[in-house]
């Protein structure tokens, strides 16, 4: 423990016995999570808490937050941690146990329903939390061969249909009034409704995590929870919700790329040695050149060739780098793109407009990138490349070719990268498989990147971003 901090912690006693160590322990967690919080931010998280009505959650909740969290993505994980490290308690007369090994006492599953039904009608949340928890109780529970119980929220849900009782509120609503639901009317029900089925799923869930938590530690629990920040998800395996946050990520992400490759430019080191001015200095000191000079530096933006492979999964990652380094496009003397599946077609004029999303879509409908069978072929692409565009191919070029490199069994052509990286600056190779499936099937990876600078493991945002920032 740094001495900082146990001076924070000599000012006085914790406010709750424990909750202070709650409090670092949850801080270690968003650090295992991937979000950057630091000591100074636990400091402050502890400072924070003689000035909180700690009996208020939600005061609590974004208090923490406004300590900790400084990227909007991470807020989701920061959320799940909170509800593992920090859940809701009712008084102890109508609190569940945290786990029992002794089952419960049977409930009929349609009693069950009918009295979950009534609850989300009358719309309690004490209520509903306590249904949630029994619906774990009842439903949730399996028994280990090793005679441990685990609890499962799919089994839970399984039980309990929410598409039906969202028909059957809705249906009730209908027989309670006074006659035919309007329009307006039924948005509204079905909206309200709709909010409280969430808040029951919700207290299933944080039920869940909190006897996982009471059976393993929190902290195993919180470790196999908590997914990564959505700039470390594997482009292979984005949700439609992933790539939402993905695109929102690129334009913030572009501009603080574009302030480093600026700075790394404008404060470079200088160029190769000075000979004559070297020894012209060293006459001062006999001979010795003890102040080498050297020439000043003039960085240049490189000229950029993208070609991507747009076909199947790859398409995502194809999609996002695209976007990225059209976003950069100031940082570099030239951009062209290149898009292929199985023949290649030039696409830079379609990222003019400047809206990537448009582009992308046109892309797909315009752009000539199937020739035979729509399955990716490399060796015909990078021959079709080579014969229009390598005259273009100038020692001020940097190649990037992005892609899986699995060719379907077809000829490979690698002459053709052999002879780009004679006449480029610098070729790369961007893969978004990992590494262990390089050469694994119809992958030819080693073929290929024996002919370029370097093929590269890139399989999320953030390794990305890091590439790109080397070669601007």
């Amino acid at each position: 423990m740094s001495e900082k901090l146990s001076q924070v912690l000599a000012e006085g006693p914790p406010p709750v016995n424990g909750f202070l160590q709650r409090i670092l322990d949850f801080v270690a967690a968003l650090r295992r999570a991937g979000v950057n919080a630091t000591q100074s931010e636990a400091i402050d998280a502890v400072r924070t808490l003689p000035h909180l009505d700690l009996l208020q959650r939600e005061q609590l909740r974004e208090a923490l937050a406004a300590v900790t969290i400084t990227s909007q993505p991470h807020r989701r994980v920061f959320n799940d941690l909170f509800e593992l490290y920090f859940p809701a308690r009712e008084a102890a007369d109508d609190d569940t146990p945290l786990v029992t090994d002794e089952p419960a006492e049977e409930v009929d599953p349609d009693d069950y329903l009918s009295d979950l039904l009534e609850s989300l009608m009358e719309g309690g949340d004490d209520r509903i939390r306590q249904m949630a928890r029994m619906a774990v109780e009842q439903f949730g529970r399996v028994e280990g061969r090793d005679g441990g119980t685990s609890y499962f929220q799919y089994k839970v849900f399984r039980a309990v249909d929410i598409q039906q009782l969202l028909k059957d509120l809705l249906s009730r609503a209908q027989d309670d009034g006074d006659g035919e639901l309007t329009a307006l009317e039924e948005r509204l029900y079905r909206d309200e409704f709709e909010a409280r089925l969430r808040t029951f799923q919700q207290e299933v869930e944080a039920e869940i995590r909190r006897r996982a938590a009471a059976q393993r530690g929190l902290d195993k629990v919180a470790d196999r929870m908590t997914r990564p920040p959505v700039e470390e998800l594997d482009f292979f395996h984005l949700s439609a919700e992933d790539q939402a946050q993905l695109r929102a990520q690129v334009a913030p992400l572009a501009r603080k790329l574009a302030t480093r490759v600026s700075v790394k430019r404008k404060h470079g080191k200088d160029g190769r040695l000075d000979v004559r001015r070297t020894v012209r200095q060293s006459l001062a000191t006999g001979g010795v050149p003890f102040d080498p000079s050297f020439r000043p530096r003039r960085p240049h933006k490189p000229e950029l060739f993208v070609i991507c492979d747009v076909s199947g999964s790859v398409a995502s990652f194809a999609r996002f780098t695209l976007m990225l380094v059209h976003a950069l496009q100031e940082q570099f003397a030239k951009v062209r793109s290149f898009a292929f599946i199985d023949t290649l077609d030039e696409v830079t004029s379609l990222f003019e407009s400047g809206d990537v999303g448009d582009a992308m879509k046109r892309m797909m409908s315009e752009a000539e990138l199937v020739w035979l069978d729509g399955h990716s072929d490399y060796g015909h692409s990078l021959e079709r490349f080579h014969g229009e565009h390598a005259a273009d191919i100038s020692p001020r070029s940097t190649v990037l070719i992005l892609g899986d490199a699995r060719n379907n069994y077809r000829q490979a052509n690698s002459w053709v990268l052999e002879d780009l990286q004679r006449r480029a600056r610098h070729v790369y190779w961007l893969n978004p498989e990992p590494i262990q499936f390089w050469d694994t099937g119809d992958s030819i990876a080693t073929s290929y990147g024996r002919f370029v600078d370097e093929m590269v493991e890139v399989r999320n945002l953030k390794q990305l971003a890091r590439f790109v920032e080397r070669i601007a």
